[in-house]
């Protein structure tokens, strides 16, 4: 009886750690204010292969998901090289559709380039700081992202750019494939920024935003914009699906109005929240899960 009852408490402990693990974030939009207390750190996310405990029997993947997943063409390219004959596993061409292979026992190519797979895939969220280059290296010796990583063994690499002296969220990664769907304008993956500017642009100039603007010669795509707050600042909130260079600085630019702080709240599914500047986490399985959907990745 007594055994029984405990084991009921314990699952009654797992179901509500289950709830809360599931319960959304309360979004914040106001990374501009009073600095945020440091967010709880988020579970690692969980990575391929063995633990280290008992023998795993190990499942063949197929090719163009493993070639994908190692950053080298989307699937849809890599079935296009398979059937090409520009990959080989063990030394012999493959050019069956659905052939698969074991990445940490085969030796996989494709053109001759030896595909590796990370041992872990790591997800990474960053609140970057003014001043730092959006790179994994810099020609002229500037600070870039990776140097707020000290501690992060992985090799990984930012999802897209931020410019020197804008802020706010990044995220860090070495998913290849995840990575190309998101930078990439067909998936039309969202992007939400904070803009501090000189002035209000008033009602017919939020409407020329939402509208579309022309820059650099193309109109920009209609837009998400409104005013967030007036207090020390006009601060306006701008959620493009784009991600042209210097997008929303130039769309500010092409109404007169100058972008003194420029911020990015969101990118897909994915929000700034509470993390403080230079600060990093990584993100949950939940989460990973939400931007593979976003982008149509369901496996």
């Amino acid at each position: 009886m007594n055994s029984g009852k405990r084991r009921s408490g314990g699952q009654r402990a797992k179901s509500g750690k289950a709830v809360a693990a599931n319960r959304p974030a309360r979004p914040r939009r106001a990374p501009f204010g009073p600095a945020f207390p440091a967010p709880a750190p988020a579970p690692p996310a969980e990575p391929f292969g063995d633990d280290g405990g008992d023998r795993v029997v190990r499942q063949p993947i197929r090719l163009h998901k493993i070639i994908a997943e190692a950053g080298l063409a989307s699937r849809r390219a890599a079935e296009r090289l398979i059937a090409e004959g520009a990959v080989t596993v063990n030394g012999r061409i493959v050019t069956e559709p659905g052939s698969a292979a074991d990445p940490a026992v085969d030796e996989i190519r494709v053109s001759g380039q030896r595909v590796t797979r990370p041992a872990a895939l790591v997800y990474l969220a960053l609140n970057k700081p003014a001043g730092y280059v959006t790179t994994v290296s810099d020609e002229f010796g500037r600070a870039t992202v990776l140097d707020l990583l000290r501690d992060v063994r992985a090799r990984v690499v930012p999802v897209g750019r931020l410019d020197r002296e804008t802020e706010g969220l990044l995220l860090l990664t070495n998913d290849g494939e995840l990575t190309a769907r998101l930078t990439h304008p067909s998936y039309g993956v969202e992007k939400e920024y904070a803009v501090l500017v000189d002035r209000d642009p008033g009602t017919l100039g939020l409407e020329r935003l939402r509208g579309g603007v022309v820059i650099e010669g193309r109109r920009t795509a209609p837009a998400q914009v409104e005013r967030l707050s007036t207090e020390g600042g006009v601060w306006l909130r701008i959620t493009i699906h784009e991600g042209r260079k210097r997008q929303v600085r130039l769309m500010c630019e092409a109404l007169g109005l100058a972008a003194q702080r420029l911020i990015r709240l969101r990118l897909g599914p994915i929000d700034l929240d509470e993390l403080r500047s230079g600060e990093h986490r990584r993100l949950h399985p939940r989460e990973v899960a939400q931007l593979r959907r976003a982008v149509g990745l369901t496996d």
